[in-house]
């Protein structure tokens, strides 16, 4: 029995609304920044929990082990002209209708970085980053521990393809990861 010509037409162009639609798919999860962490790391946890002293515990949203040690990460995702400054306790962020303000984010960052390397030996470098994405505009200068994400993970990405992966911290990364619990967003 033969399939109409219209049937296999159908097949098709259904067969290719399916491709099509996969593809759209795995680009937008390839975008997604624990997917871009993870291409630019050699290890990666993220919304984890971790021991902070006699507080209980610390939430951290990223942690990657990367060629310059550990890295802890926040990531911001805001549009517009971002005033902030190290001294500031209120950062803003100007649109051309609007303006939000937030607490200074490198207050908690610290606290971060702090827990982190109570855990760790005084040997592993420990780095903390406020990373913004492609749509935040620093007008007036970057504040320090700020980074645009992008930029970051280019860094990372050309570290990463020069470095001999034996000589990272992996007994400090697995305690951290033995003492990490989930945590939420």
């Amino acid at each position: 029995m033969a399939i109409p010509a219209l049937t296999l037409a159908l097949l098709a162009v259904a067969l290719l609304l399916a491709v099509g639609l996969a593809y759209l798919i795995y680009r937008r999860r390839s975008r997604l920044p624990q997917n871009r962490l993870a291409k630019c790391s050699v290890d990666l946890l993220s919304q984890v929990l971790l021991p902070n002293d006699d507080e209980g515990q610390i939430h951290l949203e990223y942690l990657l082990l990367s060629p310059r040690g550990i890295i802890v990460l926040n990531l911001k995702n805001v549009a517009g002209n971002v005033f902030g400054s190290d001294a500031m306790q209120e950062w803003a962020v100007l649109t051309g209708k609007s303006r939000f303000g937030f607490r200074n984010p490198q207050d908690g960052l610290f606290d971060r970085v702090a827990a982190v390397k109570r855990l760790v030996p005084d040997t592993v470098p420990v780095h903390g980053y406020i990373a913004f994405g492609q749509q935040a505009r620093f007008t007036k200068g970057i504040p320090s521990h700020t980074v645009m994400f992008e930029e970051l993970v280019a860094e990372l990405q050309q570290e990463l393809a020069q470095t001999n992966e034996a000589d990272l911290h992996r007994d400090a990364w697995k305690k951290l990861k033995a003492v990490a619990m989930p945590g939420s967003e």
